[in-house]
C-alpha cells in the first residue's frame, strides 16, 4: 500500500443499515477510493445519539438484520484490504437491530453475586457469536466506566457500577468471552466517564480529579484490562484539565492523555480508537473539514470512529504526520485484522443462508441472570404478610406501565389489579383506598434519567401518597437510580430491584415472591435515598 491508502485504514465512518440506496452507494465510494479500514455501524440516522436537537422519529424497521447482512456483504465485495466491522452492541444486537437477541444492561449484571462471574462471560460470548453471524468482528464494548454519580445522564445503566474491583473483573470477564468467540472487544471511556455529569453527545464532560485520584478509581478497570491485553481502548469525550496543563481539551484531542498517560505509563500498545466524531462535544471545534480528523489522529488515537470527513481528513494526515507514527497504527490496525484472520479471507462474510435467529440460548442465559441478580433492598417480611393479606382481601395489586408481573402473581395470589397506564389519569383511587396491603410493580419507562425516567409526575405524586398510608411492598423493573425519583419511598415494607423488564425477568421475580425465595443479588451503586 501507498502512504495514503495505509492512511484510509485510519477511518471508520458510520453507516446506517436502514440508508437510502444513494447513501449506501456513496459508502461504497468511500470504500472503493480511500482504502478505509472498517466501518461502524447504526440502526438509522434517526436513531443516532447526537439526534436530540431534531427529535427525528426512529421508524423501525423488521427486516433490519437481514438488511445488515446483506450491506456487510456488499461492502466487503467492494474493498481492497478487507474491512473491519464494529458495532455498539454493549447488551448485544439488540441494542442496534430490531428482533435480535437482547441480553441484560450492565448494571443488572453489576448485580449479579461474585460467584456467579460465568454468567457475564457466557453473555459476552454469546453477543460474540451472535456478532459473528452476522459478519461483524469488533464489539465497541464493554464499559470500564465506573459510576459513581447518580446524576451521570448518560453512562449509568451501561457501567457495571459503582465498585471498581468488581468493574474491572466483570468487564475482564465479559472481555474473555467475546474473545473466545473470535470477536474484538473494547474498554471505554478512558480515563473514566462515570463521574461525570453531562452527556458527551451534546456536551463536554469535565473531570477534576488528579492523577493519583484517578488511578485510585477511574482508571483502575483500564489498567486491569491492559494487564489481560485488551485488544482495544476508546478514548471519551471528556476534559480532565490536571492531565493537560489545566486545559479543558477533550481527552480525545490531548496527546498528555493518550500518548504520555495511556501509551507510556501505562504501556498500553494496543489499538486506541476515539469515540465517535460526530459527538458535539468535539465536532463543532473546528471549521476546516479533516482538521478534526488530523487533530485526533495527532493526539494518538489509531482509529477515527464516525468520521465525517473521510477524503479531507486523509489528506490532512498524510501532509502533517511523520510516516513513522502511521506505520505505528496501521501496524496496530492489521494486528486487529489478523487476529480475527479477515486478512486471510475467514469470518469476512456473514451466514446468508439464515435469516432466523434462535432466541431459546439468550432467553436460557437471561433466566440464569435474573434467577441470581434479584436484589432485595428494604425488607419487612411483606411475602408472609402478603399470604395473610391476600386471604383476608386486604391486598391489592398496583400495577405501573405494565401488567405482565401481576398477572404472573395473581395465578397464585388472589388480589384484584390495579393499572396504571401512561398519558391515562388515575381513576381508581377511591377503590384501592379500601385495601391495606398494595404489592406495587414498577416499570420504568426509560433507562436514561431524564424527566424522572419518563415516570409521570401524577404517578409519582401517588406513589408517594400510598408509600405514607398504606403497607407497600414495590417490585421496581427498570434502572435501580430511578429509586431516587419516588418520594417517601424507604417507608415501603420492602423492596426488590428486578432491573430489566425482560419476560424472564418478570417471571423469575413472581415465582421469587411466590415461594419467598431469597434474593441474591447486590445494589450495584449507591441510592441517595435509601
Amino acid at each position: 500500500m501507498t502512504l495514503e491508502q495505509k492512511i484510509g485504514q485510519f477511518f471508520f465512518p458510520a453507516v446506517f443499515i436502514n440508508d437510502t440506496e444513494e447513501n449506501i452507494q456513496a459508502t461504497e465510494a468511500l470504500i472503493r477510493n480511500h482504502n478505509i479500514g472498517g466501518l461502524t455501524f447504526f440502526h438509522s440516522r434517526a436513531s443516532a445519539a447526537t439526534n436530540y436537537e431534531s427529535k427525528q422519529k426512529v421508524i423501525f424497521n423488521d427486516d433490519s438484520y437481514t438488511k445488515l447482512k446483506e450491506l456487510i456483504v456488499r461492502y466487503q465485495k467492494c474493498a481492497t484490504t478487507p474491512l473491519l466491522m464494529s458495532i455498539d452492541a454493549e447488551w448485544g444486537l439488540a441494542m442496534r437491530i430490531e428482533k435480535t437477541p437482547q441480553y441484560p444492561y450492565a448494571i443488572t449484571l453489576g448485580a449479579l453475586p461474585e460467584s456467579e462471574i460465568d454468567l457475564v462471560y457466557e453473555v459476552g460470548k454469546q453477543i460474540g457469536l451472535d456478532l459473528k453471524a452476522a459478519g461483524i468482528q469488533y464489539n465497541l464494548a464493554p464499559l470500564a466506566d465506573i459510576n459513581n454519580n447518580p446524576d451521570n445522564p448518560v453512562i449509568g445503566y451501561r457501567s457495571f457500577g459503582e465498585n471498581k474491583e468488581k468493574v474491572a473483573l466483570f468487564a475482564s470477564a465479559y472481555l474473555q468471552g467475546m474473545s473466545d468467540a473470535g470477536i474484538l472487544g473494547c474498554l471505554k471511556h478512558f480515563p473514566g466517564h462515570g463521574n461525570t455529569n453531562v452527556d458527551s453527545h451534546l456536551g463536554l464532560p469535565i473531570l477534576n480529579e488528579n492523577l493519583d485520584q484517578l488511578m485510585q478509581n477511574e482508571l483502575y478497570p483500564f489498567i486491569k484490562g491492559i494487564e489481560n491485553n485488551v485488544d482495544s481502548i476508546m478514548i471519551g469525550h471528556l476534559a480532565v484539565p490536571e492531565l493537560n496543563d489545566g486545559k479543558n481539551t477533550s481527552a480525545t484531542l490531548s496527546k498528555n492523555i493518550i500518548e504520555k498517560l495511556l501509551r507510556n505509563q501505562l504501556g498500553f500498545e494496543g489499538l486506541v480508537i476515539s469515540d465517535a466524531l460526530n459527538m458535539k462535544s468535539v465536532s463543532d471545534l473546528y471549521e476546516t473539514k479533516g482538521e478534526l480528523e488530523w487533530e485526533a489522529f495527532n493526539a494518538g488515537n489509531d482509529v477515527l470512529c464516525f468520521a465525517e470527513h473521510v477524503a479531507e481528513g486523509i489528506q490532512a494526515i498524510l501532509k502533517n504526520a511523520t510516516p513513522e507514527r502511521i506505520e505505528a497504527s496501521f501496524s496496530r490496525i492489521m494486528k486487529c485484522k489478523e487476529k480475527v484472520g479477515i486478512l486471510n479471507g475467514n469470518n469476512l462474510f456473514p451466514d446468508t443462508n439464515s435469516n432466523s435467529i434462535d432466541f431459546s440460548i439468550s432467553s436460557a442465559l437471561n433466566s440464569k441472570i435474573a434467577e441470581n441478580c434479584l436484589t432485595q433492598i428494604i425488607t419487612d417480611s411483606i411475602p408472609h404478610r402478603i399470604q395473610e393479606a391476600s386471604t383476608t382481601n386486604s391486598l391489592a395489586q398496583l400495577s405501573i406501565y405494565n401488567d405482565g408481573f401481576a398477572t404472573k402473581v395473581s395465578q397464585s395470589i388472589n388480589a384484584p389489579i390495579f393499572s396504571i397506564t401512561s398519558g391515562t389519569p388515575i381513576d381508581f383511587i377511591s377503590e384501592i383506598e379500601t385495601y391495606e396491603t398494595l404489592l406495587i410493580s414498577l416499570f420504568v419507562p426509560k433507562a436514561k434519567p431524564l424527566h424522572n425516567f419518563e415516570i409521570e409526575d401524577e404517578t409519582l405524586t401517588y406513589l408517594s401518597e400510598l408509600l405514607q398510608t398504606k403497607d407497600c411492598v414495590v417490585y421496581v423493573f427498570g434502572n435501580p437510580y430511578a429509586l431516587q425519583v419516588i418520594p417517601n419511598l424507604a417507608l415501603a415494607k420492602e423492596i426488590v430491584m428486578v432491573y430489566q423488564d425482560f419476560e424472564v425477568f418478570q417471571e423469575a421475580a413472581a415465582q421469587q415472591l411466590i415461594q419467598k425465595l431469597a434474593c441474591k443479588g447486590k445494589l450495584p451503586v449507591s441510592i441517595k435515598s435509601l
